[in-house]
């Protein structure tokens, strides 16, 4: 696999290039008089934590990011586009401009994966723009949302079990809890599969660290919101009544539709592995029990969240290795992406 800066550069340049053009459309037209995640989201980049979701205000470092962006943003606005008015336009564009970036880190890291899996890089290719054309990316990547960080952090522990990166397993310890409440969940597969970029002890003095700087935060903004820090553990416990309406929605159209909308119609380019039983030792197999627990781990982030579809989308670092190992391997595949020059 290539090493050098200039390689994954390119690569990034093309993930930034997938998500852009309709992340953009969306930041630009979208409705976001519906949308409480959204405005939860910008009050907390603007510092307004009273009166903001209980759920929400605790994932500050996206808008932070988007808040730092927006500052010189602010200076120029209004020249370059004078017919909008400034308002939260500006913290708008910032939201977008940190969200295509960091998805598209995401994106490079899921590429990394399929090439350490044994995919080619063009079909590792193919499986990242799978991913990054994907409805939800274009939708975490577009609107004032922090999932980017969190699918950053789940593509930082696939890689890193993998890779066996110690630079990965260190900066998903540390983001992780800051990026979502359910990375706990993820934390015993971390342990268990983890353990080629960290033994143990590293591990839990890393989630010792996070746990000490998440609890500081979420102090300080509990006393902003003027509210005691027991009411977000009691809340976290209510994502568990969620359960019931999820396992009705994914066993409905409604829910079958949540899980299509993940990869839409490049979905199909699984049936060449499916139609081929003796393919799939070839593209199931090399993914073993660490890509199955993941694909479990993210199913319960759906059961608990209710959002069938946004959080199936944490399971895209395993859904691109496999569909990149069967564009490598089946003989369609093959033909696709073994495209020789003839000068």
């Amino acid at each position: 696999m290539p090493t050098t800066w200039r390689n994954w550069l390119l690569v990034y340049i093309v993930a930034v290039g997938l998500l852009a053009g309709g992340a953009y459309t969306m930041y630009r037209h979208y409705d976001f008089s519906h949308s409480l995640d959204t405005r939860s989201y910008l009050r907390v980049a603007q510092g307004k934590f009273r009166g903001t979701s209980i759920t929400r205000r605790y994932r500050v470092v996206v808008p932070w990011a988007a808040a730092a962006v927006a500052w010189p943003i602010k200076k120029v606005y209004t020249r370059v586009w004078p017919q909008r008015p400034q308002s939260e336009w500006p913290l708008r564009l910032a939201f977008y401009i940190v969200n295509t970036l960091v998805l598209a880190g995401a994106g490079l890291l899921m590429f990394r994966t399929c090439l350490l899996y044994g995919a080619s890089p063009p079909a590792a290719l193919l499986a990242l723009a799978a991913v990054l054309c994907s409805r939800w990316a274009v939708y975490l990547a577009g609107l004032p949302m922090v999932d980017s960080l969190y699918v950053l952090v789940v593509a930082l522990a696939f890689y890193a079990a993998r890779s066996g990166s110690r630079a990965a397993l260190v900066c998903c310890l540390l983001l992780g809890p800051l990026a979502k409440e359910s990375f706990v969940f993820l934390v015993p597969w971390l342990l268990v599969f983890g353990q080629t970029a960290g033994r143990w002890p590293l591990q839990l003095m890393l989630l010792t660290a996070a746990g000490a700087l998440t609890y500081t935060i979420r102090y300080w903004i509990d006393a902003q919101a003027g509210t005691p820090p027991a009411a977000s553990v009691q809340n976290a416990f209510h994502h568990f009544e969620n359960l019931r309406y999820s396992l009705q929605r994914l066993f409905s159209v409604g829910g079958a539709g949540d899980l299509f909308s993940v990869l839409g119609f490049f979905w199909l380019l699984f049936l060449l592995g499916l139609c081929d039983a003796a393919l799939w030792r070839r593209w199931i197999a090399p993914l073993g029990w660490a890509g199955g627990t993941f694909l479990l781990l993210v199913l319960v982030h759906m059961l608990l969240s209710g959002e069938l579809g946004r959080m199936a989308y944490l399971g895209t670092p395993v859904l691109a290795v496999g569909l990149a190992l069967v564009l490598t391997h089946h003989p369609l595949g093959r033909w696709l992406i073994n495209v020789q020059h003839n000068p």
